[in-house]
């Protein structure tokens, strides 16, 4: 953009790569530097620390409405010295930003956590600058952008200086008192606007406009060189979708709920104390045991960790169960097709496969297959009562794994696992490389769709086949399959990782404890009776 033109950066001295002498190198050198640039044995120095409550994490989305305030630890400075501007145009720069006065970053450190409680939205601005920081917040929430550059400033020096500092929303009821905070740890606290609801963004000085754009132009830029990539490497078809996506109208994640998840159909037999066995079912890899059995233990069953050597050997067996839930994960390394191994390990043993083929016809028990386990079960379909129909399924169509937040749907279907969930629309994480259904000869779509409890969804709730809201490219959006007596259920998306409300990325914020899948492991434990 022309705030970031060559001819902006000749006017704020960054000096041109072939000009960077090696005496100007050792004149920006500190005695530290010098040495630790010498060795050949520079230290890294990383850190990590355990997360004790994850409802204690800031996003970057923007509230509609509140001004956004800017954190200077920066001393004044706008340093431009190794900065994202200088690199994009072959440039060093002199001086780089640095921390000058480490009891700033202690003062701001404890600042933050003060008012954490009461912080909307919250981007350090250390990588590409304020500019960068506020677009990106502004993407996040897709609005509009309203910036002011100080009348005394160099405008690409305030914007583009990637000193340490942070951009921050604060609740209205505790702006002032958070602004008093700041003065008094003597942290410059500097308002640069606010967003819009409409996607325009605008940065003003003195009353004179310096840029105009677009939310929509500015993130499709922003997100040009990773669309690129994701062309040449993944499916194009599907790079394509996700970058148009970008621009297009779209209200954002929602959610629709048709049953109250606080209540507990399923209490009165929890508080008889009994609690029938589940076989939370892995094989070497999987990954998501754990949560599974706390969804079960918590929807009233006792959760016992079978894997599959514990069958082979007869240290376990699942006649002594009354539900089977194959897990997810990463099953023999996730290569290709480890589902159907898994399946084939049962089917070429006459003892796993005559075991597994009575438990499946039993009429008092039930059984769930969830990623690699739907892989699994789908392969076992000829072992299953009324999974004839059932299809494969393959690699995604984008050709790559994908992790995400996706929006399904619930169908009514004799599916056990969703009675009176029908009609809603709930996030659910996914994580899987072979997730799309392909419909087999002997069952056509329209019959698959009969039973298939969970369709994927776009933002305005309808079945999609689009990427990324669909992100198999599935037909008709088919997430699941469930069989015709209902007592077994596949399914790709994984209800395990967010049957508790503090598993989303994102949920409506009235959301409270238990989360609305929570529900498809409370059923079960309903029809046991």
């Amino acid at each position: 953009s022309a705030l970031g033109s060559p001819a902006a950066l000749s006017e704020l001295r960054v000096p041109q790569s072939g000009s960077y002498s090696a005496a100007t190198q050792r004149q920006n050198r500190s005695p530290l530097t010098e040495k630790t640039v010498a060795s050949p044995l520079s230290p890294i120095i990383t850190a990590f620390a355990p997360v004790q409550d994850a409802r204690l994490t800031l996003t970057p989305q923007l509230a509609p409405g509140e001004e956004i305030l800017l954190l200077d630890l920066g001393s004044g400075n706008h340093r431009l010295g190794a900065s994202t501007l200088a690199h994009c145009h072959n440039q060093l720069g002199a001086t780089p930003p640095d921390l000058d006065d480490p009891q700033a970053l202690q003062a701001f450190f404890t600042l933050i956590q003060r008012f954490r409680p009461h912080l909307l939205a919250y981007h350090d601005r250390s990588d590409g600058g304020l500019i960068t920081a506020a677009l990106e917040m502004a993407f996040a929430a897709r609005c509009g952008l309203k910036l002011t550059v100080p009348k005394e400033a160099n405008p690409h020096e305030w914007l583009f200086n990637e000193e340490l500092g942070a951009l921050v929303q604060i609740a209205p009821a505790e702006a002032k008192y958070f602004k008093k905070a700041a003065k008094s740890a003597g942290l410059p606290c500097h308002p640069i606007g606010a967003p819009t609801k409409r996607e325009a963004i605008a940065i003003h000085q003195s009353g004179k406009r310096l840029f105009k754009g677009t939310r929509a132009a500015l993130q499709q830029t922003w997100s040009k060189v990773s669309y690129e990539l994701q062309k040449r490497r993944d499916n194009p078809a599907c790079a394509a979708q996700e970058f148009a996506a970008i621009a297009a109208k779209d209200p954002g994640l929602s959610a629709k709920l048709t049953f109250d998840p606080a209540e507990d159909p399923a209490a009165p037999l929890i508080a008889t104390g009994v609690r029938p066995p589940v076989a939370i079912l892995r094989e070497q890899g999987v990954n998501s045991q754990t949560e599974m059995a706390a969804a079960f233990t918590r929807a009233g069953f006792k959760a016992i960790d079978v894997h599959m050597t514990d069958l082979a050997t007869g240290k376990a067996a699942l006649a002594d169960f009354k539900g089977l839930v194959a897990c997810g994960g990463f099953s023999y390394g996730d290569v290709l097709g480890a589902g159907e191994g898994w399946a084939k390990f049962i089917l070429h043993s006459p003892q796993l496969r005559a075991e597994f083929a009575d438990f499946f016809n039993r009429e008092d028990a039930f059984a769930l297959g969830v990623c690699n386990g739907c892989q699994m079960l789908a392969a076992l379909k000829e072992l299953i009562p009324g999974a004839s129909h059932w299809p494969k399924f393959i690699r995604n169509e984008s050709e790559q794994y994908e992790a995400r937040l996706c929006l399904v749907r619930v169908k009514e279907t004799p599916s056990i696992f969703f009675k009176g969930m029908e009609g809603s629309v709930l996030p659910i994480v996914v994580s899987h490389a072979e997730g799309r259904a392909e419909p087999q000869a002997e069952a056509p779509l329209e019959q698959l769709l009969e039973l298939a409890p969970l369709v994927y969804v776009d933002n305005r709730h309808w079945p999609t086949e689009a990427y990324p809201q669909n992100p198999n490219g599935s037909p008709a959006g088919l997430a699941a399959i469930t069989s015709d007596t209902g007592r077994v259920l596949a399914m790709m998306p994984h209800p395990e990782r967010c049957h508790r409300a503090i598993q989303h990325s994102w949920r409506p914020p009235a959301w409270p404890d238990p989360a609305p899948f929570l529900r498809l492991f409370q059923n079960p434990r309903l029809w046991l009776q």
